[in-house]
């Protein structure tokens, strides 16, 4: 009596479990976190070409802006390390003055190499925004017809870059979007909503992300990653 109750109870529990619908997994979502608050430039370090000239002589914040004078040249880098993420920002050339040339570096490996760290670039030189360059050997590949490649330049060794599909850029003293997406081994930036390059091949590595001085007055807001 006692052994034919717990085979019933056993059955029962049994159609339960097969009747069971296993939990949904959840998807793990990360939201952006603001690189640039806005107030100070906590969370940022920077190389200067020229020695004794202090951060706060080319970079500083106003009205919620960071402002960049452009000389002399260097770049701001975050402490913090990325591998794969979606990279957002706003600039613009200062207002009234004359554009210039500057740009995101993205995974910076190790330290300055005469002007520039091994990097990857989303160029922002006024007129060029888009396209994309890989220095000291750094690797990635395009569209053949969009692709150059430098041996041995004295300053910037064996890098690469590839041309823009498109111009997407406002007239200067406008703001723009940069829209970047670096996945895995793969590159894709857009310019104000538009997709303006694709590169592929690139190293797999973790590093800070860089934000030129390199000539001309340039601004930037809302710096934000997400990783992916």
């Amino acid at each position: 009596m006692k052994t034919s109750t717990i085979t019933i109870a056993a059955l029962g529990l049994l159609a339960v479990s097969s009747n069971a619908q296993p939990e949904a997994k959840k998807e793990a979502t990360t939201e952006a976190v603001e690189l640039f608050n806005g107030k100070n430039l906590r969370g940022w370090k920077h190389f200067l070409v020229k020695k004794g000239v202090k951060k706060s002589e080319v970079w500083s914040v106003k009205d919620g802006v960071l402002v960049c004078k452009g000389e002399p040249l260097g770049y701001l880098q975050t402490k913090e390390s990325f591998e794969s993420y979606r990279l957002e920002l706003d600039w613009r050339w200062a207002p009234g003055g004359e554009p210039g040339n500057s740009g995101v570096l993205l995974r910076i490996e190790g330290k300055a190499r005469s002007i520039l760290p091994k990097c990857v670039e989303a160029q922002l030189q006024n007129g060029s925004a888009g396209d994309i360059w890989a220095f000291y050997g750094t690797k990635a590949t395009g569209d053949k017809e969009r692709a150059k490649t430098v041996k041995d330049h004295k300053l910037l060794g064996n890098f690469m870059g590839v041309g823009k599909i498109k111009a997407a850029e406002k007239k200067p003293g406008e703001w723009n979007h940069y829209d970047i997406t670096l996945k895995g081994d793969t590159l894709h930036l857009k310019v104000n909503g538009e997709l303006v390059n694709e590169a592929s091949g690139l190293d797999v590595v973790s590093g800070p992300i860089g934000l030129q001085s390199e000539g001309g007055e340039i601004h930037f807001r809302n710096i934000r990653v997400t990783k992916l």
